[in-house]
């Protein structure tokens, strides 16, 4: 796991805040934190914990990956496959069946589509096999 990058995260929340129009006595309400403890946060000097970005996030009306992201806790790509398995569990078009099929495929598709391990020795019967042998 990465470690919390808490000072871009404290910029982050408080360009959010603003964004949103919230002092931060209200976004401290909102989320249910302390104002002195979310001024910390702001300003670099408190780690919260995932509960309380998941707060803070309600609060702010944006996404939780989004502060884990910012946060170091978790890792952008992990954020957009997260991202995805709800749009798809969260579809009101298809049955739960769908859904399962739906999400087996992508998982497939993510996992022929990762990089693999470093180029190592030549597979056993790779097209190198069917060249001249040098003497």
């Amino acid at each position: 796991m990465a470690s919390l990058n808490v000072g871009n995260l404290g910029e982050f929340l408080r360009e959010q805040r603003r964004s949103a129009q919230l002092s931060l006595r209200q976004l401290a309400d909102a989320a249910g934190v302390s104002n002195p403890y979310l001024s910390q946060i702001e300003r670099g000097l408190r780690k919260p914990s995932a509960e309380i970005l998941q707060q803070l996030a309600k609060a702010l009306r944006i996404s939780a990956e989004t502060l884990y992201v910012q946060a170091g806790i978790l890792d952008e790509r992990d954020r957009d496959e997260t991202e995805t398995r709800s749009v798809i569990l969260a579809d009101p078009s298809i049955n739960e069946r769908q859904k399962q099929v739906l999400l087996q495929i992508y998982e497939s598709f993510r996992k022929e589509n990762a990089p693999g391990p470093a180029a190592g020795p030549t597979p056993a019967g790779s097209a190198d096999d069917d060249a001249e042998p040098s003497n």
